[in-house]
């Protein structure tokens, strides 16, 4: 029978592993991430292929980006929940299964409805992946947990960056068949997932342990009161709703309107995207570091008002000045994305995958609405106008002011 001094040294064991940072899955889970990501990416990056070999027009596109990005919003959430009362650790692997089925499906599609078909799978896919992949890095962040984050979704948002690569070195050349590759991207994660799978079920179990003593105990700090969590909440989606509305019109349509302002060729024009995407994986990862220091509100402060007069200026100027300034724009803008998830979880404790497919699940689903109302208005009007309209929209982050203070203790 195990003596006190025994049981206390468990306790304390188990509260080091809790407060250390494990990068080797850190980095695990999120190159997986940059691999889910990139499978998303194939989508975006087939458009100006299947614009011209699918003849659609610029609303079927939105249609696209609003299928992907609503099916792994709406998915996310509720696996988020299910997850939280259920963790299923073994969801990682089917989830990646899903994503290559849909990337079989993309490669040989012949119309516009099974191509939607297709992109629904890749869509529920990512809806699996995402909670459960948070609470990997929740288990894994220790003291760390907005770095941590932001190493997670630097992996997500490098995947993202390599779409108008992928377009240059595959797409124009091979055309739709080309995303069959992406097979190979979906079997190399579950690999990896097969080495992170076994240590989630450990830690999860070793987390729950000291959950339920710190609950005995009386350690766990209070929650706040649901009229706040859900006032906050509110707030978060607002500034979710502005960051990606405008992530929508540049990642979906700038590569269109910068060959109809400024004459470029469908290839040139994939630079300033790849400028715009790979800035915003470097702000990702310095976000995170930042926000463990000055705390999770400022940075998103920082983040999304710092953007602000960046993203209005952008439309109005020469050609030679659009590739320092979305640079700058999308370090800024991006700096605060993981920061947002890792202040819902902490709003949120007890409850990370309800909280992280909320946040990262509204952020697709939002940018999927987004890319069908704008896809519309640029059909019905004129890309010059849609892009000028949504500059304004970073401006909504001033609303991140009436957050409540950060709450750093454990969840």
């Amino acid at each position: 029978m195990s003596t006190p001094t025994q049981l206390k040294a468990v306790g304390v064991k188990t509260e080091a592993l809790r407060s250390a940072t494990v990068y080797a899955i850190l980095v695990a889970i999120s190159s997986v991430h940059l691999m889910n990501d990139m499978m998303q990416s194939v989508v975006t990056a087939l458009f100006p292929v299947l614009k011209d070999s699918l003849q659609l027009n610029l609303s079927q596109i939105g249609w696209i980006a609003f299928t992907l990005n609503m099916t792994s919003s709406v998915m996310q959430p509720v696996v988020g929940l299910i997850s939280d009362k259920r963790p299923a650790p073994w969801m990682l692997p089917v989830g990646m299964f899903s994503s290559m089925i849909g990337m079989a499906g993309l490669a040989v599609a012949p119309n516009f409805y099974l191509l939607l078909l297709a992109v629904v799978f890749v869509g529920l896919g990512s809806a699996v992946f995402h909670p459960e992949g948070s609470r990997v890095v929740h288990l894994a962040a220790g003291n760390r947990r907005a770095f941590s984050q932001s190493i997670y979704q630097v992996g997500g948002n490098f995947g993202h960056m390599l779409g108008p690569l992928m377009t240059m070195a595959i797409f124009i050349p091979l055309g739709q068949k080309g995303a069959a590759w992406g097979m190979a991207l979906a079997a190399t994660a579950i690999i990896i997932l097969m080495k992170v799978v076994p240590w989630y079920k450990e830690h999860l179990a070793l987390h729950n342990g000291q959950m339920q003593r710190k609950k005995a105990a009386g350690e766990v700090r209070a929650a706040l009161a649901p009229k706040v969590v859900a006032f906050a909440i509110s707030i978060l989606v607002v500034i979710v709703f502005a960051r990606s509305w405008y992530g929508a019109a540049i990642g979906n349509f700038y590569q269109f309107y910068v060959v109809e302002a400024y004459g470029l060729s469908i290839k040139a024009a994939q630079v300033p995207l790849f400028l715009f995407l790979a800035a915003g994986v470097a702000g990702t990862f310095f976000g995170g570091m930042l926000a463990d220091r000055i705390g999770r509100k400022k940075m998103m402060l920082i983040s999304i008002l710092g953007a602000a007069p960046f993203a209005l200026i952008l439309p109005h100027l020469p050609l030679a000045w659009v590739y320092p300034l979305i640079v700058l724009l999308g370090f800024i803008l991006q700096s605060g994305f993981s920061v947002s998830v890792v202040y819902a979880q902490e709003l949120m404790p007890g409850k990370v995958g309800t909280a992280s497919g909320l946040i990262t699940g509204l952020a697709f689903g939002m940018g999927g609405l987004g890319a069908v109302v704008l896809g519309y208005m640029a059909d019905a009007q004129t890309l010059a106008y849609v892009m000028g309209l949504c500059s304004a929209l970073p401006l909504l982050g001033l609303l991140a002011l009436m957050l409540p203070k950060d709450r750093r203790e454990a969840a």
